[in-house]
């Protein structure tokens, strides 16, 4: 759930209602990228999402430990069925208060996506539109209130000037 959150910028609400038919390829292995309909995504904001490696990685294990499903919850609770958002939200709590880290929720890793996507989405040919889409935001102001600022770039770029 941490990397569906850090690398692929996911809501709970996303993690909770990610199916393998969402991950896997026509061949049934996993496929390059996520597709999140409208129905999974808030307030309809469907996307596709390009899978980073490591995230990659984990589903491929994932998808092999749990005997290789075409269908059913990617991230299933105790009983085996779909998490609900609020469960996500719970389990990421606990994740970080057993870690002694404050002022952390279930968002912490989704805001670091986006401001990582945007601090070096220039190297791809990008831009904040971009980083916009790959969230699901209906509006780039939304996206610019997830992006922590960088004193230390700041100065960097004032000396690039």
């Amino acid at each position: 759930m941490v990397l569906l959150s850090v690398h692929a910028g996911l809501r709970a609400c996303e993690i909770a209602s990610l199916t393998w038919r969402m991950v896997l390829s026509p061949t049934g292995k996993v496929g390059d990228a996520l597709e999140l309909p409208p129905s999974a995504a808030k307030m309809g904001s469907g996307r596709r999402v390009p899978l980073h490696r490591e995230l990659k990685r984990a589903l491929v294990d994932l998808h092999a430990e749990q005997g290789k499903p075409r269908h059913g919850p990617v991230i299933a609770s105790e009983r085996g069925d779909a998490m609900t958002p609020k469960s996500v939200v719970n389990w990421f709590r606990r994740l970080y208060d057993d870690a002694g880290l404050t002022g952390c929720s279930s968002h912490s890793g989704r805001r670091t996506f986006v401001t990582r996507a945007a601090r070096t989405v220039h190297r791809a040919g990008g831009s904040l539109r971009d980083v916009q889409e790959l969230a699901g935001h209906r509006s780039i102001k939304t996206t610019e209130g997830y992006i922590e600022g960088d004193r230390d770039a700041q100065r960097r770029l004032i000396q690039l000037l």
